[in-house]
């Protein structure tokens, strides 16, 4: 906290948007230097700085305190008084709340959604009482402001198109709903943007990944100002493809050949299936468009003779699987399967794995969305674009044969 009046949501928006925290351990420090701070503003019997005939104490800095938590050491600023001491029981004492109960009510708190009635009721919990009533509406006012983050992330303008690659993947998250554990699905995507920086788009939390719920997303996108779009990656989801081929005309779809080669592997016995992997993984270590087109061909006539269900597999799916040797060979790695996205799905589980199972869906959004939004800043922050200028124009000209030349941009 650089400064003691410093709401604690504040400080948690502040590191959310700035620093590179986990989320949780980022809440849970928050919520705790505030809850400290209204109990000696109580002890106090006046507000930090305010001027008042009641006050029968004032504040005298703070001691540091290291606290060791399930998600993470937290620095705590422990408020000092003038007049005897402070310390806060409820926290630090070891026979008395242990900190995986606070992180649990710390999380609820976010999760659940929050009002001054939930949060008096947690703070009374934690053994902390003589708060008075302003300042626990204060705190679950604080607390309530990350909704408006989120919600202003999710439905911020795309504006920093054209947007040349879209990636689009889900994930499963467990969610009670009537009385029963649910499992749903959050449909998000990211991009890379004119300036060959990576965003995240958005989110969207759908019962079923069907058809339906993705046509929804990607014209909620459209709408929003998503546009210029040349190559989608994701994996063969039937009505996932239809939806894009419905709302981004003239794209090109890339099958992720991560995905792609689990189905195939199905259709190779499993001694073989090494052998078969090193094999299809060599036609991506091609130098051109024309040499990758060469190899997939040589190995669909070698996996023909010993495993031929796996080649006419390999046939079919050629068109999809080939896509990007159309771009220019800086992007292929980028570009050629949904991984870069998958490394984006492991933070956000790492995350929700803490909850397990969320309260309702509007936790979901939450959650997810904080950790989509922190994400997407550090990415717009970062000191090197995710693709150079050159790759970008070299993406552009595929399509706007006016573009200017750039120079030895495949080869790069």
């Amino acid at each position: 906290m650089a400064e003691s009046t410093m709401p604690g949501m504040d400080v948690i928006r502040k590191q959310l948007v700035d620093a590179d925290g986990d989320l949780l351990r980022e809440l849970v420090s928050g919520v705790v230097q505030a809850l400290m701070s209204a109990e000696v503003d109580a002890v106090c019997g006046a507000e930090y700085g305010e001027r008042s005939p009641d006050r029968t104490n004032s504040r005298n800095g703070y001691r540091e305190r290291r606290w060791d938590t399930r998600v993470g050491t937290i620095p705590l600023l422990i408020p000092k008084l003038r007049e005897g001491s402070y310390y806060p029981h409820w926290l630090l004492e070891p026979r008395s709340r242990s900190e995986r109960a606070l992180v649990s009510v710390v999380a609820d708190l976010y999760l659940a959604g929050v009002s001054t009635r939930r949060v008096d009721k947690v703070v009374r919990q934690l053994g902390i009482h003589g708060i008075p009533k302003s300042q626990v509406s204060r705190l679950a006012g604080e607390l309530d402001e990350l909704d408006e983050l989120v919600e202003g992330f999710r439905t911020r303008p795309l504006d920093a198109g054209p947007y040349p690659y879209l990636m689009l993947d889900t994930l499963v998250v467990k969610v009670r709903e009537g009385g029963r554990i649910c499992n749903t699905c959050i449909c998000h995507a990211t991009a890379v943007n004119a300036e060959g920086v990576r965003e995240s788009l958005g989110l969207d939390i759908v019962t079923q990944e069907d058809g339906a719920a993705w046509l929804g997303f990607l014209r909620g996108l459209v709408a929003r100002g998503l546009t210029g779009v040349q190559l989608v990656t994701s994996d063969s989801h039937p009505g996932l493809v239809d939806a894009i081929r419905s709302t981004l005309p003239g794209a090109s779809w890339q099958r992720c050949r991560t995905h792609f080669m689990r189905n195939l592997l199905t259709r190779v016995p499993k001694q073989a299936q090494p052998a078969v992997a090193t094999l299809v993984r060599s036609i991506y270590a091609q130098p051109d468009h024309d040499q990758v087109d060469e190899q997939y061909q040589r190995v669909i006539a070698q996996l023909e003779e010993r495993f031929p269900a796996a080649a006419a597999l390999l046939e079919d799916a050629q068109p999809d699987l080939l896509s990007f040797a159309a771009y220019p060979k800086a992007v292929w790695r980028q570009i050629w399967s949904t991984n870069p996205l998958e490394r984006l799905n492991k933070e956000i589980r790492r995350r929700t794995d803490v909850v397990s199972i969320f309260p309702d869906r509007p936790s979901v959004i939450r959650l997810v969305g904080a950790v989509l939004a922190e994400q997407h800043e550090e990415w717009l922050t970062a000191e090197r674009r995710y693709l150079s200028l050159d790759v970008i124009t070299a993406t552009r000209r595929l399509v706007e044969p006016t573009t200017p030349e750039v120079v030895d941009v495949i080869a790069a």
